[in-house]
């Protein structure tokens, strides 16, 4: 388990819980919060007495999603760009599934980890959105990518071109959770699907999540390829600077087109 307390990891039977534990900043990722997400989700894999983890939060939100100060810092490299991309997690490729158990808000990058997990459950009042637009960023955490493979087009277009935030209830409507529960209890039923996983065969779990997986393995490295062009270009630019300075600051951004 990582040293620091930003990511924490318990193990209830064969079921790994990763919390994430930076209530303070919205559980907002910077680079040593995702090095200590990488090293917790290699020591699971590593682990063959873990079957399924459950990804919560401590804290009202789940996820704020990167840690504005720190992009503003110089450190959008490393929390961008590391290995696994954002967070140490949204590109890795996993022999155990993850469930996300999301109660309160997961934004931006949040909604990316989300994304990134096998199955959600979410609390009635859970709040998502890509908010980057309005940040004079892109949501290259895989925002875009998976969103475009899971929702129509329309759909995609809207969440992302108006950075607007969406409920619970419309998130299931367009499949991209699994349930919503009554608030707080986002936990406990993410809990009882990761038993329910647990209960099976081992190598039959890892063969069914890699056959998921197939479809958008076979293309994904060469949307990750663009996708990391178009955010690598993006963040050097001046609105890229005014959006996360205007948001800190709590003031309109003056956006320069450049």
């Amino acid at each position: 388990m990582p040293s620091e307390t930003s990511i924490l990891l318990e193990q209830l039977g064969a079921v790994a819980i990763v919390t994430l534990n930076r209530p303070e900043q919205r559980n907002a990722f910077d680079a040593p919060m995702c090095a200590q997400m990488r090293q917790t989700i290699d020591q699971i894999e590593a682990d063959p007495s873990v079957l399924c983890t459950v990804l919560q939060a401590n804290g009202p939100a789940f996820c704020a999603g990167m840690d504005l100060k720190a992009f503003l810092a110089g450190d959008a490299d490393r929390i961008l760009f590391g290995e696994y991309g954002f967070a140490g997690f949204v590109k890795r490729k996993r022999t155990k599934p993850v469930i996300a158990a999301v109660d309160g808000a997961a934004l931006a990058g949040g909604f990316e980890l989300m994304l990134a997990c096998d199955m959600v459950i979410a609390g009635k009042s859970a709040k998502f959105g890509l908010p980057e637009s309005k940040l004079g960023l892109v949501a290259a955490g895989g925002g875009a990518i998976r969103l475009g493979q899971r929702v129509p087009k329309v759909i995609a277009n809207e969440i992302l071109l108006t950075g607007r935030m969406f409920g619970a209830d419309e998130a299931l409507q367009w499949g991209l959770v699994n349930q919503v529960v009554p608030d707080g209890n986002a936990l406990a039923a993410a809990m009882e699907m990761a038993e329910q996983i647990a209960n099976n065969a081992p190598l039959s779990l890892r063969a069914s999540l890699a056959l998921t997986d197939l479809a958008s393995s076979q293309i994904e490295p060469a949307l990750w390829e663009e996708n990391d062009r178009q955010m690598e270009m993006i963040s050097t630019t001046r609105d890229a600077q005014e959006g996360p300075a205007a948001f800190v600051e709590k003031r309109a951004p003056v956006w320069g087109g450049r």
